[in-house]
């Protein structure tokens, strides 16, 4: 199993003007991703994905703490079910490749990703 990237999850009801600052800390002048999911919208610039919407669709994704992309979600998921893990959202297609949600025997909650061919080439440096 190998973990490309990692992201810190922020929340916010306003994506512009949470991008606005992430743009200066981060140096960058667009995000990497900007794309609607379900209820909310999300970014991703840096090592950040921003989480916007409603405080109540916001919470359909409160529980996981961060979101790892993988090579390979279905050996992540074997190694997560054998070290005692919970998926909790089982694997799903979804606008940038496939995921999945799994508690940790320890109780911490994380979203794997295995990005689609082109985002890896373009997010993930060789």
């Amino acid at each position: 199993m190998t973990v490309l990237k990692t992201y810190a999850r922020l929340w916010t009801d306003d994506l512009d003007r949470a991008l606005s600052l992430l743009q200066e800390l981060t140096g960058r002048t667009e995000p990497d991703l900007r794309l609607p999911f379900e209820d909310v919208e999300l970014a991703a610039i840096g090592d950040f994905l921003v989480i916007a919407g409603t405080p109540e669709a916001r919470a359909a994704y409160a529980h996981a703490s961060a979101t790892v992309v993988v090579r390979d979600l279905d050996r992540t998921e074997a190694v997560l079910r054998a070290a005692g893990a919970t998926i909790t959202t089982p694997l799903t297609a979804g606008p940038t490749g496939r995921f999945l949600y799994a508690r940790h025997a320890d109780g911490a909650e994380a979203e794997y990703v295995e990005w689609v061919p082109d985002l890896v080439r373009r997010l993930v440096p060789a």
